[in-house]
């Protein structure tokens, strides 16, 4: 099974810059989205079922035109779950699982906190998400976590971590949170097969940050240690140029 992830920065506006193009080419049985930034009933959702995703799922927040999360697929999932059950979780629309015959895909858009009351919620997030995975491991060992976390775990991965270690998205607790929630039992696919530095997912619009290459590693395929074995491959597309992020990509056996 070959998985995206992908922070489209808003669908409506990737698709008038080739994203259904990309999509065909790039082929994945599963994309994640998050940020899609629509609802439903906004969308021509028969150009995603003629690019070859019948299954496609769509989770919007209640604000319109902000955040919302998506899974389409090729495959036809068993289940689908939009959101946690908990509500200050899920009316940003955050979280979205498809559970097939012996793994289940999640697309997390988790918080930024770009404010003190956004960088509370963001923690209180972080926290709530832990208790819920935790107890969903339970009945679904086999997980993959894909998204936009919006922090970058090392030091590797992010541009200038000396300057950047007072900025959210690489706080100290925030870099101890990841850490700790990948060691409750998930491995970091890209770093599984790649240790160099310069890899990113995320670049700001501001001073030419994408050519320049300075960015930041927050977006992850996070996938549960009873698939350590299936891994087959895990890189960053960086040439995909619809949004701020790039995809990423885990292919399991």
């Amino acid at each position: 099974m070959k998985i995206i992830s992908y922070n489209v920065n808003g669908i409506r506006a990737a698709l008038k810059k080739g994203f259904i193009d990309w999509l065909k080419s790039a082929n994945p049985d599963v994309i994640c989205l998050q940020e899609i930034k629509a609802n439903e009933d906004q969308l021509d959702l028969d150009i995603f079922t003629e690019a070859g995703y019948l299954y496609n799922y769509w989770y919007s927040a209640q604000k319109k035109g902000y955040s919302g999360v998506a899974i389409l697929s090729k495959i036809k999932p068993n289940h689908v779950e939009f959101g946690t059950g908990i509500e200050s979780m899920d009316f940003e629309g955050r979280n979205i699982r498809a559970d097939f015959d012996d793994v289940s895909v999640m697309s997390l858009y988790l918080p930024s906190g770009t404010n003190l009351a956004r960088l509370e919620h963001k923690f209180e997030y972080m926290a709530m998400f832990q208790d819920y995975i935790t107890e969903l491991k339970q009945d679904i060992p086999n997980l993959v976590i894909c998204g936009d976390y919006n922090i970058c775990h090392e030091a590797i991965d992010i541009h200038d971590p000396v300057r950047n270690k007072k900025v959210s998205g690489f706080l100290p607790v925030e870099r101890e949170w990841i850490g700790t929630f990948m060691d409750s039992g998930f491995i970091d696919s890209f770093r599984y097969f790649n240790s160099e530095p310069d890899h990113y997912s995320w670049w700001s619009y501001r001073a030419n940050a994408r050519n320049n290459n300075k960015g930041w590693r927050i977006d992850y395929c996070l996938v549960a240690n009873p698939l350590e074995n299936r891994l087959k491959r895990a890189v960053i597309l960086p040439e995909a140029k619809h949004s701020d992020h790039c995809p990423i990509l885990v292919e399991i056996e």
